[in-house]
């Protein structure tokens, strides 16, 4: 098996003539928490797309392990991109059942996710009165359901207070322990450096810095120095 679980090598994606990925190499090793930086409109959400099979690249190749990525890899890659997908007229327990139905998995998956994401005790409280720390959790739990290999978290502490940074924090970290890698994409540089075992910074599209991270470095300084280089647009 590669040492890598996902590797992307001249990813590209132009949309209108515009390139929002223009030729991204990124290596992120099995069992590690990834930290993809860049501010507003920089490229990460189209990258993680393209991961995802949201969209397709335009030119460039992803590979999963040992092999090029295709359609069947995504029954390992779980996600949480944009907004949860939460009905929110449904409980907790309810809006996960409807997944494991899709899917085809046990139901017992519903109560362990549940009980992952702390969620467990939420009765038949409706979806819709969740806090939005609290759907965030449960848009994590859906991602998890199918015991994936790696997961993909979108600025998951967009609109958090400091008590749920920190909740969801600790839960990011557990999770390379259970043999999950995560990919962690945020515009928010003290929440990456915290969580982050490596990072790579992406500006007008470009990765213009990928390296290990120790918490000691002066990450504002490079990540400035990396958007000067490749420009905001």
């Amino acid at each position: 098996m590669s040492e890598y679980i996902l590797r992307a090598e001249n990813l590209s994606k132009s949309f209108k003539g515009h390139k929002a990925v223009n030729k991204v190499s990124l290596a992120i090793e099995e069992g590690c928490i990834y930290g993809l930086l860049g501010p507003n409109g920089a490229g990460k959400s189209t990258i993680l797309k393209m991961i995802t099979g949201l969209l397709r690249p335009t030119g460039g190749k992803i590979y999963f392990g040992d092999h090029e990525w295709c359609r069947k890899d995504l029954y390992h890659i779980g996600a949480l991109i944009e907004n949860p997908p939460i009905y929110e007229n449904l409980t907790a327990e309810e809006n996960l059942r409807v997944h494991t139905l899709q899917l085809g998995l046990p139901e017992k998956r519903i109560h362990e996710v549940l009980d992952t994401v702390d969620l467990k005790n939420t009765g038949n409280k409706r979806a819709g009165h969740f806090s939005y720390g609290m759907k965030q959790r449960l848009g994590i739990a859906t991602a998890l359901l199918g015991n994936p290999r790696l997961l993909i978290l979108d600025e998951p502490t967009n609109g958090l207070d400091p008590i749920g940074i920190q909740e969801l924090r600790n839960l990011i970290r557990w999770f390379p322990e259970q043999g999950i890698t995560v990919i962690l994409s945020s515009h928010i540089l003290g929440e990456v450096q915290q969580t982050a075992d490596r990072i790579g910074i992406i500006a007008g599209g470009i990765l213009g810095y990928e390296g290990d991270i120790s918490g000691k470095e002066n990450l504002e300084e490079l990540f400035m120095k990396v958007v000067r280089e490749n420009g905001r647009e």
